[in-house]
């Protein structure tokens, strides 16, 4: 086996995080300044040409940025991953992404409307003369690619595509992107300006870069380096397995409970798919376990899994980890499947007798997974473990406020970390804070990206 990077007993270096406040204050900072370059720029005029003009170059500018904004956030840079939580990226990304092709519409129905009034065509013959000139039909195929990926993308189409599918034509961004930059550096407020030019041209590439580098050479790189291949595939309750993997210098991940990986095994008839599956223990001797729930058949293929398949595992993501925590006692509450965090965070969490509680949510006594490991590491640590059971639409409601705060008494002054099904986790969420917790010391994560 290699020599690991770090020597045992080393103190590692603590990884660097940008927050979800600085990141909205640089991504806001960011619009302000393309509000002022188109101001500088803009002409004050009563034409009505003009005016169309005007704010097409304003919703152009703003939709060159809101794609560069969109981009960075699924760049997967660790220091956002781990900052601000790969859940809360998806959703600011999905949203960017909504406001990026409206703006695009917009900025097209505006130079289509600038265009006839000028001339003193009807929209049709404005179109048709507009797209006849090759970079704009490149541009109008860039904005045809956006809106094929939004579509797709869609909560009411995606869930009814399979995943590959979608991930294939959502790729169909990065081309719409490029043609709209190339129409874009050509315009007129950017090509009059050389200061902006060469600072958006600047700004483009180093998005660029930041994809290439963490989507692309970082996991060919973890790939080459630590030599993941699985290790055991063993059954832990219905439709449940743990996937147990080794590798060489796995400390070099720096993996903090709570993480997760997207995970690809190079086997037959699961390798096209890289899915996030959270660590269900801490990583030691150079091993790395998941344990997964069997609800499609990608998870079915994944628990015929042959020891020896190599893997590749991007990560770690998430923000679900100590960091966050404000509090000396920590309430840990997991529903289902999304005990595979807790289970991590509920060994390695420091704190002394009583300062860690785990609550854990389930149908029945047979679904609850990992539980003789969950009561060793109770008993070790003198924890709190409790089983919420009972069939969710029994008249007992296991998560009610009176229930959760007769369970944990100090329950308002804990921090709690929060996973499960996104019924569970929400149905939690407001029982925690009807139970006294305020909404910022409770710390959730979604794995379902």
């Amino acid at each position: 086996m290699a020599k690991q990077a770090f020597p045992a007993g080393a103190r590692l270096p603590v990884p660097f995080r940008i927050s979800p406040k600085s990141l909205r204050g640089g991504l806001i900072a960011g619009v302000l300044w393309v509000l002022a370059l188109w101001a500088v720029g803009m002409r004050p005029t009563l034409r009505l040409d003009e005016l169309f003009a005007t704010f097409a170059h304003l919703t152009g500018l703003l939709a060159g940025y809101g794609a560069l904004g969109m981009f960075f956030l699924m760049a997967r840079v660790p220091a956002l991953e781990h900052g601000v939580g790969a859940d809360r990226l998806a959703r600011w990304h999905s949203w960017s992404g909504r406001w990026v092709l409206l703006l695009c519409l917009g900025h097209a129905l505006l130079a289509l409307c600038g265009s006839a009034a000028r001339h003193g065509n009807d929209l049709l013959t404005s179109a048709l003369q507009m797209i006849s000139r090759t970079q704009l039909a490149l541009a109008t195929l860039g904005l045809v690619l956006l809106c094929v990926a939004g579509v797709v993308s869609a909560r009411s189409i995606r869930g009814r595509i399979p995943h590959e599918t979608w991930r294939a034509v959502h790729l169909l961004t990065y081309l719409g992107a490029a043609l709209g930059v190339a129409h874009q550096m050509t315009g007129p407020d950017l090509a009059d300006n050389a200061c902006a030019f060469w600072l958006w041209a600047l700004l483009h590439a180093t998005i660029v870069v930041l994809l290439v580098r963490y989507r692309i050479v970082v996991p060919v790189r973890q790939a080459l380096r630590h030599n993941l291949r699985v290790v055991e595939v063993k059954a832990e309750g219905p439709d449940v397995f743990s996937v147990v993997m080794e590798g060489d210098g796995l400390d070099e991940l720096q993996a903090e409970a709570g993480q997760f990986f997207r995970w690809r095994f190079l086997q037959r008839r699961v390798w096209h798919s890289a899915l996030p599956f959270s660590l269900s223990a801490p990583v030691r001797d150079d091993k790395l376990r998941i344990t997964v729930k069997a609800v499609g058949n990608h998870t079915r293929r994944i628990r015929r899994l042959k020891p020896g398949t190599r893997v590749l595992a991007t990560g770690p993501f998430g923000a679900m980890t100590a960091h966050r925590r404000k509090r000396r006692k920590v309430l840990l509450l997991a529903g289902g499947v999304g005990i595979t965090p807790m289970r991590a965070l509920f060994e390695t969490l420091p704190g002394g007798p009583g300062d860690i509680t785990l609550l854990y949510r389930a149908g029945s006594e047979e679904q609850l997974v990992l539980r003789e490991e969950l009561e060793a590491i109770a008993a070790v640590r003198q924890a709190g473990l409790h089983y919420l059971l009972g069939p969710s639409d029994a008249s007992f409601n296991p998560l009610a406020p009176q229930t959760l705060r007769s369970l944990v008494p100090d329950l308002a002054r804990r921090d709690v970390y929060l996973c499960g099904p996104n019924g569970m986790t929400v149905a939690a969420a407001a029982a925690l804070v009807q139970a006294g917790v305020p909404q910022k010391r409770i710390h959730t994560e979604s794995f379902a990206l």
